[in-house]
């Protein structure tokens, strides 16, 4: 019996590509070509340019871009937006975002007044700025952080709603078929049943997604839109307060899982402005981990299938 023939490669040995890390493109090349364990495609050994090759790592086809125009420029676009993502991240924690976050700032703020440039130190005197910038940013980085493990087929559809909206000009629907808050409803129905009622266990489930509630809550308006959508999101609040229960819907009953995830990508930078010592941030990683997971699973079902087109007033409206 002749063997099966495999599919042509996309990609070639040695060739210079870009790749997706986490929701990243980069500058790559290919080391070395390998059929999938189902035979019925490749894999690839990706080392990224200018990392070190610790990092060099095995990934399916559909993490991998030809290094072209077109993709430079989304790999361009994806960084700037990752830069302004934290910048307004940054600038929300200032101005006071979810309560956690907002009590984290007033951490902060504490620790800056107690170590500001005109504090002394073991009777030196007063402490240089550049001194006391340097320490705080290690501290910074120090803190710990939230790197989740954003499913693959996500990951691709963040890049396809991105287009949708920046490029196509179209918008994720609202009120979405499948709001936030039937998507964590749902996950919680799916998943108490796997923790012993009045446990620790249980009680870390149920603070976990009131925080993620709360989190999208506060996060949506400020850093999980895009400007073509703010347009939309002012007409929908403003639809929102003519209706009789108004004071009962928030933005989780209107938006869906698109807008979550840009949440959940958006997370270490969040985590990483909060007082969150090492287990707590260990504790909602695991959460947060088995969550995605299953919302992976089940994209099919809470990912709209097609964006709508905007009229052109609309579109005029959006450029003011």
């Amino acid at each position: 019996m002749a063997p099966s023939k495999q599919p042509p490669q996309p990609f070639a040995k040695d060739e210079k590509v870009l790749c997706f890390h986490h929701e990243m493109l980069y500058e790559a090349k290919i080391l070395d070509v390998a059929p999938t364990d189902s035979g019925d495609g490749f894999q690839y050994k990706i080392h990224y340019k200018g990392w070190k090759s610790t990092w060099d790592d095995w990934v399916p086809v559909d993490r991998i871009r030809k290094l072209n125009p077109e993709n430079v420029e989304l790999a361009n676009q994806l960084t700037a937006q990752m830069k302004n993502l934290t910048q307004k991240s940054t600038k929300q924690v200032k101005k006071g975002g979810a309560k956690a976050v907002a009590a984290a700032e007033s951490a902060r703020g504490s620790e800056e007044r107690g170590g500001a440039g005109t504090t002394t130190l073991g009777g030196r005197g007063p402490r240089r700025a550049r001194d006391y910038e340097l320490e705080h940013e290690e501290a910074f980085h120090s803190r710990p952080s939230i790197k989740l493990p954003i499913p693959d087929h996500i990951k691709a559809i963040l890049v396809d709603d991105w287009e949708n909206i920046t490029r196509n000009n179209q918008l994720v629907p609202v009120p979405h078929p499948h709001p936030v808050n039937q998507i964590i409803d749902d996950y919680l129905a799916y998943e108490r049943p796997h923790r012993e009622e009045g446990s620790a266990l249980a009680d870390i489930l149920e603070e976990t997604f009131a925080g993620l509630r709360e989190y999208f809550e506060r996060s949506l308006p400020r850093i999980l839109l895009y400007r073509f959508e703010r347009v939309q999101y002012h007409e929908t609040r403003e639809m929102m307060q003519k209706t009789k229960d108004a004071e009962a819907k928030t933005v989780c009953d209107v938006y869906g899982a698109e807008h979550l995830c840009r949440l959940l990508v958006s997370l270490e930078e969040l985590v990483a402005q909060t007082n969150m010592d090492h287990q707590s941030v260990s504790r909602l990683r695991d959460e947060l981990v088995k969550f995605t997971t299953w919302l992976g699973k089940n994209a099919s079902k809470y990912f709209v299938p097609e964006y709508e087109t905007p009229s052109q007033e609309y579109i005029e409206k959006t450029k003011f």
